[in-house]
């Protein structure tokens, strides 16, 4: 797996997450972002036991290729 670093949040503290990575043989991307551990937010969710869920700065929809109008 190659993981390629498509862009950091630019308003982050000390250069921290959130963060966007392309899975360059999956052509899946990876999001580092903030956990959310807020009960009341996780209630509204279906989520399963297997999966996880992280938040993310509308801003940084910039570093996907589709969005930035990459291919």
């Amino acid at each position: 797996m190659a993981l390629h670093r498509l862009g950091k949040d630019p308003e982050s503290p000390n250069g921290g997450s959130p963060t966007v990575y392309l899975d360059t043989d999956s052509g899946h991307y990876l999001l580092q972002g903030w956990k959310v551990t807020d009960p009341d937010r996780l209630a509204q969710l279906d989520l399963p036991d297997h999966e996880t869920v992280i938040e993310f700065p509308r801003r940084m929809v910039q570093f996907f290729p589709e969005v930035a109008g990459e291919a």
